[in-house]
């Protein structure tokens, strides 16, 4: 039996890395057009928080709305509209590693503010919060499948619930024991706003197939150097077809002998 496809459609592009920039300039770099950053920027500014909000938010919650900011402007739609999946691989590994650290030296020590930023929907919280989104908001992670399970979470809500739907991907830097265990480097952060059905707005069309793992070829993204290591890192093929607006198919791991088969149209 032929795989079924879901079908939806790009709106809304947002991407952030300390090399790449924003999805204007990652865009123009994986597209060949210019270089990369000499010199990688610290973290993103989240303009959707206040300005006190902005310095002392973690760099999670601070790659992850900036992201989703850039993909519902480009998209031209209101945030607060938007039903919403957020994906991270690993959560804040630098504020997992800190609880983990208090606890076991000083327990009365720990940060409250530290703590209400370590649970895996803090990023989605925040971003409720800042943009007075009521909508439904779904905070996962599949380990090394996460952006691909985001992917499709938000493509089936799309469809089933026949309305745009916001997918915001993030991982940073893994700090302590933990980094050595679950391994993540640098700070990267993807959104796509995805709709249903085509608009004036759509910049892509993504059919997506559960296949099996042999089933697709997967292909090393060309510019994987200029994000090594990071935890999300698995979400540049599709980013780099986007770039270049052109028609392909990239295979991104889904877990338990599965893979995700996204084909690209403009």
């Amino acid at each position: 039996m032929k795989p079924v496809a879901i079908d939806v459609f790009v709106e809304g592009v947002g991407l952030w890395t300390p090399r790449l920039g924003d999805w204007e300039l990652a865009r123009a770099v994986l597209r060949g057009e210019r270089a990369p950053a000499e010199v990688p920027a610290r973290r993103p500014d989240p303009v959707v928080l206040p300005s006190t909000e902005r310095r002392r938010c973690p760099d999670s919650v601070a790659v992850a709305l900036t992201v989703a900011m850039a993909a519902c402007r480009q998209a031209q739609r209101d945030p607060a509209s938007l039903p919403s999946v957020f994906t991270s691989t690993c959560g804040d590994l630098a504020i997992t590693d800190y609880m983990c650290a208090t606890l076991a030296t000083d327990p009365r020590a720990l940060s409250p503010t530290k703590f209400h930023n370590s649970v895996h929907n803090a990023a989605a919280g925040y971003w409720t919060i800042a943009t007075g989104c009521l909508e439904p908001y779904l905070a996962l992670s599949a380990g090394e499948a996460s952006f691909a399970e985001g992917l499709l979470a938000g493509a089936v809500q799309a469809v089933a619930d026949a309305t745009p739907v916001l997918l915001a991907a993030y991982d940073i830097e893994g700090r302590g024991p933990l980094g050595g265990v679950t391994r993540s480097l640098g700070l990267m952060g993807a959104a796509l706003v995805l709709s249903p059905e085509r608009t004036a707005q759509s910049r892509a069309r993504l059919s997506l197939r559960l296949l099996s793992a042999a089933a697709v070829a997967t292909a090393r993204p060309a510019n994987a150097a200029l994000v090594a290591g990071n935890a999300m890192a698995a979400c540049l093929p599709l980013y780099e077809v986007l770039a270049d607006e052109r028609a392909a198919t990239v295979s991104l791991e889904l877990g338990a002998g599965r893979r995700l088969a996204v084909g690209i149209e403009p």
